[in-house]
Formats: structure tokens, sequence, C-alpha cells
């Protein structure tokens, strides 16, 4: 009976990252000047095996290498490492609507980011990485905060005490970004779409840098599979089951603020997906993380790449991927909520 049940899991398992890789096809191929698929494959395999390409072809695959497959790639390699950091943080915390913003990464980078665009500041040596650098620089210092904090009131870093001494220092960063955006209101539009997220602009140099941090973060996480589902069922079964809760959490936090700011840094604040992608898995693929991990990451990428295409395509003029992941988000993760509850 396992068997059969673990061979139907494989199969699901292969159809769902053959399914969201076919998503990704789609988003690649939509847009002002749709591609057909004969031709983007014509691009696509000429570009990796240097292979010849018709001269017909020559606007079509300026839009389709240049702009569209940098985009929607990297939109794909956000929301997966959103996924995944969200469900790290729904299993250390044991909370299912915790998620990796809990902790104040978000608020962190987006205070970091904004503090660079209203000085000016500038170091020639970054260039263009300066903005994501910084961004990334302040969530990841923000985590680290939280968890010194937290580790003098609890040194065991239990769950209500993270999640506790986060809200608090998240609240306290967004109020003086705030405080920033009031003094500085002619950035106040830079400030608002970095706030509200964006893929607009992503090249391959973007992806050179996410593609091995999310590989590494992938790997990572599965290797602490084991660990987190140990930790789910509470921190005093897990210390008997001989895990050393506070060094795994430790570790599992510190990673998953790296995803986060990482993917903050690049694409600024979006929410929901961290939130949807792994509570979605779990209902079609059960609890264990072994499943959980990969699938989230495949699942939440499909997702931003889905709601960019969106947000590049419903009107004229290009609305913050933000807000579509929030108008999509938040109704499907109620009715995934209701829908958990009602199968207890």
């Amino acid at each position: 009976m396992n068997k059969e049940n673990n061979l139907s899991y494989n199969t699901l398992e292969v159809i769902t990252v053959i399914a969201c890789f076919i998503i990704l096809g789609i988003c690649m191929g939509i847009g002002s000047v749709d591609i057909p698929l004969k031709d983007a494959m014509t691009i696509i395999g000429g570009k990796i095996f240097g292979t010849s390409i018709p001269d017909d072809l020559a606007a079509t695959t300026s839009i389709l290498w240049t702009i569209r497959l940098p985009r929607a790639i990297t939109a794909f390699l956000v929301g997966g490492a959103l996924a995944l950091s969200g469900a790290i943080m729904q299993s250390v915390l044991q909370n299912p609507l915790a998620s990796s913003y809990t902790l104040g990464v978000s608020s962190g980078a987006s205070l970091g980011a904004s503090i660079i665009i209203v000085t000016q500041f500038t170091i020639p040596l970054l260039g263009s990485f300066l903005l994501p650098v910084f961004g990334f620089a302040f969530g990841f210092a923000t985590v680290i905060l939280v968890l010194v904090i937290a580790s003098k009131f609890d040194s065991t870093l239990h769950s209500n005490t993270v999640i506790l001494i986060g809200m608090v220092v998240s609240l306290f960063t967004n109020a003086v970004m705030t405080l920033v955006s009031s003094f500085a209101r002619a950035h106040s539009q830079q400030l608002l779409l970095w706030q509200m997220g964006s893929f607009s602009g992503k090249r391959w140099y973007h992806i050179q840098i996410l593609l091995p941090l999310c590989i590494f973060g992938l790997i990572v996480t599965i290797c602490y599979a084991r660990s987190m589902d140990i930790i789910s069922f509470g921190d005093e079964q897990a210390y008997a089951m001989g895990v050393n809760v506070r060094k795994s959490k430790r570790n599992l936090l510190l990673l998953a603020a790296l995803l986060t700011g990482v993917s903050v840094c690049f694409s600024g604040t979006i929410g929901f997906v961290d939130l949807i992608a792994p509570h979605a898995v779990r209902i079609v693929f059960g609890a264990s993380h072994k499943r959980v991990v990969p699938m989230s990451f495949f699942v939440g990428g499909a997702f931003m790449a889905l709601c960019d295409m969106i947000a590049r395509t419903a009107v004229e003029s290009e609305l913050p991927v933000g807000a579509v992941t929030g108008v999509i988000g938040a109704p499907f993760f109620i009715w995934l909520y209701l829908r958990g509850r009602k199968d207890k």
C-alpha cells in the first residue's frame, strides 16, 4: 500500500513539475507580441546549441532572448525562493500562517533600499547592484537582530518568542521607512514601486546570481527535511528524538532570510507567494517536507511567473507584481485555508 502511495505521489510530482515548466513557457510566449511555440524553440535552440536562426526572426529573437526570457526565469526563481523560505518558516515556527516576512526581512530590505533611493548614495564598484546589495544586507541584518534579541529572552528560540520579536522589529523598521518616505516626497513614486515589486528590466546577469543561490537553498533545505518534519511536532519532542532544535532553527531561519533577502532585493516586496505555495502543496502532497520543499519551489515559481505575465499584459501600463499576487493570492489563500479546515 505504501509503495502504491509513493508511486502515485511520485507520478503527481512529475506531472506538477512538467505543468510548472509549461506555465513558464506560456509566460515567455505571451505578451504585447505573442511568440509561437515553434519560433520560441527555434530561437532558444539556436542560442543554446549555436544553430542558425532565420533572419525573419531577428526582432522576435531580441524580444524573447533579451527581454522576456530572463524576466520570466527571474520571476520563476524569485517565486521559488520565496515559497521555499515560506515552507521553512511555517515548519520552524510551527505556524501555517507564518512567512519569511514574519522576521522582518521584507521591511529591513525595503528600509535599506529606501535609504539608497533617497540619499542617492553610490559605490562605483557595485554599479547597478548597489540597491540589491544594500537591500539584502539590511534584510539579513534585521533577521540577525531578531535572533539575537529572541535568544536573550529565550535561549531555545521558542517559536512564539521569535514571532513576537520579529513582529516588533518589523513594525519598527516599517515606521522608520515611513519617516524616510515622509521626508523625501520627491522619491515617493520610486519607493512605492519598490514596495509593490516589479521584474521590469531583469537580464541574464540577474539569473546568474539567483540560480546558484536557489539551487544551494533547495539542496540545503532538502537535507534538513527530516529535521523539519520532527520540529513540526514541537520542540520537546524534537529534543527527545535527538534533534538539536536551537542549531537547526537558527540555520533554517538564516537560510530563509538569505532566500527572502536575495529575492526582495531583486524584485522589491512581493507578498502571499510564501504563504500560498507551501500551503497548497501540503494539501496535495501531505506534510512530509521531503515532498513539500521541492514542490513548493516549483509551484511558487510557476505562480510568480504567471502573476508577472498578468502584470505586464493586463493593461497598457505595467501593473506592480505585488498587487497582482495580492489580488489573486488573498482569496485563493482563504479558500485553501477553509478547505484545509473542512478536511480536518
